[in-house]
């Protein structure tokens, strides 16, 4: 594999020139070859004729929602990772992040300490040693990120996925919201603790068919637990 196979690109779709430029040169200085799109419909070209292993869009786009991007590559079943940067964090942006099929966000004004981190959270090499975890019809591929129960097939987004890896990590033991924030949103979290019970809603919805059981339950006042009720 030659040098510039091994490099990922990363994708930023943003239409500030001046911001676009600030994060390409903070990608390419860390190792990563940055592209540029400015819209939507250039964006998609480009994640159809280059693959990048990331992508970065502002959900603030002119006269367009970097949303409405997320939702059409997710809607076309591409699962290529997505960073959101948005101007305000509240409950109603992170759940329409999520709910757009983005798998993580970072605020503005645009910090690139802060960015990178995050950047090398979703791009570092994997190092996991165990290919499947296993918690009774729950089974997660670590390799391809997706989940089963039973029969059905779950897609994850990166961060449903890596909340979902740490509960089944740890099966049957009570975690607080403290050490979910440290181990899933490890770099630097500045958003509040809120988050996880937005993450977590998600995570159900997808896990917890008609019929079965609540596999991740509520330990009011302390956090969450990977258990059949």
């Amino acid at each position: 594999m030659s040098t510039a196979e091994a490099t990922p690109c990363v994708l930023v779709v943003e239409a500030n020139e001046e911001l676009a430029h600030d994060v390409s040169n903070d990608l390419r200085e860390s190792g990563y070859i940055p592209l540029v799109a400015t819209t939507i419909d250039s964006g998609i070209e480009e994640v159809r004729n280059r693959h990048p292993a990331l992508i970065v869009v502002n959900r603030m786009l002119a006269g367009e929602s970097g949303l409405d991007l997320c939702q059409q590559l997710r809607s076309q079943g591409d699962r290529t990772p997505m960073l959101l940067l948005m101007a305000r964090d509240n409950l109603d942006d992170r759940v329409a992040c999520i709910e757009a099929g983005a798998d993580d966000y970072f605020l503005k004004p645009y910090r690139s300490d802060e960015f990178l981190a995050l950047v090398s959270a979703y791009l570092q090499p994997s190092e996991h040693g165990i290919e499947q975890l296993v918690f009774g019809e729950l089974t997660l591929n670590v390799t391809n990120r997706q989940a089963t129960r039973g029969s059905q097939v779950i897609d994850l987004t990166m961060k449903e996925f890596e909340l979902l890896k740490y509960l089944m990590e740890h099966p049957r033991e009570v975690l607080t919201r403290e050490q979910i924030l440290e181990n899933v949103w490890g770099y630097n979290f500045m958003g509040e603790s809120n988050v996880i019970e937005v993450y977590i809603r998600y995570l159900r919805l997808k896990i917890d068919g008609k019929g079965e059981k609540r596999l991740i339950q509520t330990v009011r006042g302390v956090g969450y637990v990977l258990r059949e009720a």
